[in-house]
């Protein structure tokens, strides 16, 4: 049992899916840490500017009714606090990054054929004379190069590569 399980995972990580999953994971790591100090070094303090010199990071509540004069200090008295800013800066690097995978996701369907939905290539339909799954909108078998151009047509049509005889 133990062995199968091995092998099995083995499979599953020599799939491409999983290696596109892992490599994208290390992208995305590497990715939030920019994005990151886009936010915290780049946006967030002209934006704390317009805001009369304003400090996301030190937009909280403390819940002991207390005045902090910053996070730190309400942190090292041991106060609990609701760090409302802290979460706008989530918030904001999230909808950065967001945005940025948007972008990335866009240019590379654009890359992709053009003009062609998503699902078309996602659908499959059976060759007549290989039986293997093909895209819906094939008008030639990549697997035994058959000509496919109309259901009726492919029952009459031999595959090229047969030899006359």
């Amino acid at each position: 049992m133990t062995l199968g399980l091995f092998h099995e995972f083995k499979q599953f990580t020599v799939r491409g899916s999983a290696v596109d999953m892992g490599v994208g994971m290390v992208l995305g790591a590497a990715f939030s840490g920019i994005i990151e100090s886009l936010v915290t070094d780049i946006l967030l303090p002209p934006i704390g500017l317009l805001y009369s010199r304003m400090n996301f990071e030190n937009m909280f509540i403390s819940l002991d009714g207390s005045f902090y004069p910053s996070l730190t200090a309400a942190k090292e008295a041991g106060a609990a606090t609701i760090n409302y800013g802290l979460f706008l800066t989530a918030s904001v690097r999230f909808i950065i990054i967001l945005f940025a995978v948007f972008l990335v996701v866009r240019q590379i369907n654009r890359w992709r054929k053009p003009h062609q939905h998503p699902l078309h290539g996602m659908t499959k339909k059976e060759c007549p004379y290989c039986c293997m799954p093909i895209p819906t909108q094939a008008v030639i078998c990549p697997n035994c190069a058959s000509s496919l151009d109309t259901p009726s047509s492919a029952q009459q049509t031999k595959p090229k590569w047969r030899i006359k005889s």
